[in-house]
């Protein structure tokens, strides 16, 4: 018995070109519409003629652009990846808030494969099938009816023509409403899907192309320690902790009514509330923030051309160490002496998956016993990385409950979220506490001190965002509002001649990424000519 075959669906070039350019508008750019429909209610802008133009501007836009790749040999391909491409875009914007930029995509390409795994679930697995390879198998499927090159040529520029005239005509028929929602809300090109992202990738990847730089340019070649340090009588002892995705506002150092911080409320720290990121995510907040450069002034082409505060402060005679219990430094350690913590295998503190942070204080005092001088260590927390919250802290600290146990945050309730979160604060509570224990064990021997500053923060479903790395502009403050905290032990304020009295009445004041470098050189008593006075938050405090 013979088995039947389904027929095979045919149609013209045009019509399946027609087809997809409305199946990517109606299916793949639920966010854009929900968006530009919102800022059209909010200016007034309610007719359905409107609403209808947008939609048809979109169709005729894909129509448009889907016609200069309309050829016998590479329409089907560039078809099929451009629709599971954009099923991908669709579900985490749609799904978490966020826009596929090229920070984003930066931040995509430079995360470990365990992070990847976290935003991988059921719900994106099936959004991809249907969103993206069933009509990709569809249009594989389908057989195209060509017609001659010159014939099927003409008709490709009629169909450019007329998508162009109709895109102009829905624009111009109301050109006063859209102009003015396009001046006001340049947030919403960000979300036509896939166009900015493929935008974003092939910037990236045209960056990316350009020949790593191998010899980097010295900076601070000058730098060296003021002549105090000989009458300090012992070696000084920096920790620097780089947070990873903490927010200010769930501090109750900074007036959260959770109690979050309840160990370093005891200690004597002080605390920093109104302190800003660079960026929104690690890719581009870690290298800024060791930067001679203020967000302002950074780039990153430019920046990876120059050694960085690590450099400096080695060029003083410091020795400086990295541990990293995230995803690595982002180019910032790449000349310095690094340890990879996120791995190891050790009780309590690893499970088979990853590591807590206190695994960064795993053989540190052995460590300290051999410095050779007045020494700097960072630490790279897992800290707060989403979107499985859950997983970044031992079971000892899930306090605040009912918690988020999924990585799919959006189908949680948002107290859940937030105690989820709020549980992972709480243990870095515990890990800076631990920190500052640390330190004081060694104070005998150390002038020692601890300087805590987060990457970036966190968006927790407000306004229905979830996750970091929006753009800069367009970040919500929970992605750009975070915490710093510093403690210094009796003997390093007296002997580096800091006023702590001074600091904590200063603390209310703004500050950022910006003032880092030059308040660790600033801090560890670190002449250079790259050293700016005007942003070291010690200078003013300094006896």
């Amino acid at each position: 018995m013979l088995s039947k075959k389904w027929p095979k669906p045919t149609l013209t070039l045009t019509q399946l070109l027609l087809a997809t350019a409305l199946f990517l508008a109606l299916f793949d750019n639920q966010s854009f519409f929900q968006a530009a429909f919102k800022v059209a209610d909010q200016s007034s802008f309610t007719g359905i003629g409107f609403k209808c133009a947008i939609v048809i501007s979109l169709i005729a836009l894909f129509t448009a652009l889907l016609s200069v790749f309309a050829n016998k040999y590479l329409f089907k391909p560039f078809v099929i990846v451009i629709l599971i491409t954009a099923s991908v875009i669709s579900f985490f914007m749609d799904s978490y808030g966020v826009i596929v930029d090229t920070s984003m995509i930066q931040n995509m390409f430079e995360t470990d494969s365990k992070e990847i795994l976290e935003l991988i679930s059921i719900k994106l697995v099936l959004h991809i099938l249907f969103w993206g390879l069933l009509p990709a198998m569809l249009i594989y499927h389908t057989d195209i009816q060509y017609q001659p090159f010159l014939k099927e040529l003409s008709t490709r520029v009629i169909v450019f023509v007329l998508a162009i005239g109709v895109l102009a005509g829905a624009i111009f028929s109301n050109y006063k409403e859209l102009s003015f929602v396009d001046r006001n809300n340049k947030h919403l090109r960000y979300l036509i899907d896939p166009n900015h992202a493929v935008y974003a990738l092939i910037k990236y990847l045209k960056r990316s192309a350009h020949p790593k730089v191998i010899n980097v340019a010295a900076l601070g070649l000058d730098a060296r320690q003021t002549t105090t340090w000989q009458t300090r009588g012992k070696k000084s002892l920096l920790i620097l902790v780089v947070g990873e995705t903490a927010r200010a506002q769930n501090f109750s150092l900074n007036g959260y009514s959770q109690l979050t911080n309840p160990e370093l409320g005891k200690e004597d720290i002080i605390n920093f509330p109104d302190t800003h990121s660079c960026g929104t995510a690690t890719a581009a907040s870690v290298p800024c923030m060791f930067s001679q450069f203020s967000r302002d002034d950074y780039d990153e082409a430019k920046a990876e051309k120059w050694e960085n505060l690590l450099d400096v402060l080695k060029h003083a005679g410091i020795s400086v160490f990295w541990r990293d219990n995230n995803s690595g430094c982002k180019g910032v350690c790449n000349r310095t002496p690094t340890e990879a913590m996120e791995n190891l295998k050790i009780p309590d503190l690893c499970n088979s998956e990853e590591c807590y942070d206190e695994v960064l204080l795993h053989g540190l005092q052995a460590m300290v016993d051999k410095l050779p001088n007045d020494s700097v260590i960072v630490m790279h927390q897992k800290g707060s990385h989403g979107p499985a919250y859950y997983k970044r802290y031992p079971s000892k600290f899930k306090v605040f409950t009912p918690e988020c146990d999924t990585n799919q945050v959006q189908d949680c309730p948002q107290d859940q979220i937030v105690h989820a979160y709020d549980n992972t604060i709480l243990y870095t509570d515990h890990f800076l506490t631990q920190v500052i224990h640390f330190l004081q064990q060694n104070s005998t021997n150390y002038h020692t001190a601890m300087l805590y500053m987060s990457d970036h923060g966190e968006s927790l479903g407000e306004n229905g965002i979830y996750l970091h790395g929006l753009p800069y502009m367009l970040a919500p403050d929970e992605q750009k509002h975070i915490p710093f905290i510093l403690w210094l032990s009796k003997g390093f304020a007296e002997k580096f001649g800091i006023d702590k009295a001074c600091l904590k009445q200063n603390s209310a004041a703004h500050y950022s990424h910006d003032n880092l470098f030059h308040s660790v050189l600033g801090l560890m008593s670190v002449q250079t000519s790259v050293y700016n006075k005007g942003y070291d938050i010690f200078h003013g405090c300094r006896e």
